[in-house]
């Protein structure tokens, strides 16, 4: 899988280096440099055939809306993947307090009441499998 990017990567950068080479050539065009501009685009449209290639190998591959965000921002796409790992494990820990507070506050139900329903609780523990009541 990584030799197809790897394979997009190489051509991508072919194609930036032939995007400003051409902008060197426009930049200070003179008539006598007329045939590089045109190998240069016909460099360019090349390096697009050869881009338009990979996407046929490439179909199966889902890229993420916020991706594409953090690039327009000037970000680096790898922080996506850093900042969603660090959402789920701040989720997974907000997860896990709640099911803490939530095993605390069945403990202290049972515990209150066993005091008032003793016979009840006791048959509640005979179901559940618990032989003695919590302290």
């Amino acid at each position: 899988m990584a030799e197809k990017f790897d394979h997009l990567e190489e051509h991508l950068e072919k194609f930036v280096e032939n995007i400003r080479q051409l902008g060197i050539i426009v930049s200070d065009f003179q008539p006598s440099s007329q045939a590089g501009l045109n190998q240069k685009l016909n460099f360019i449209v090349t390096g697009l055939q050869d881009i338009d290639k990979c996407r046929q190998q490439l179909h199966d591959i889902t890229v993420p809306l916020e991706v594409f965000e953090y690039i327009d921002q000037g970000r680096n796409p790898q922080l996506y993947t850093k900042e969603c790992l660090e959402r789920a494990l701040a989720k997974n820990e907000q997860v896990k307090g709640k099911i803490d507070t939530m095993k605390k506050f069945k403990s202290l139900l049972i515990q209150e009441l066993s005091k008032v329903f003793p016979e009840d609780m006791a048959k509640y523990r005979s179901v559940r499998g618990e032989d003695h009541p919590p302290s």
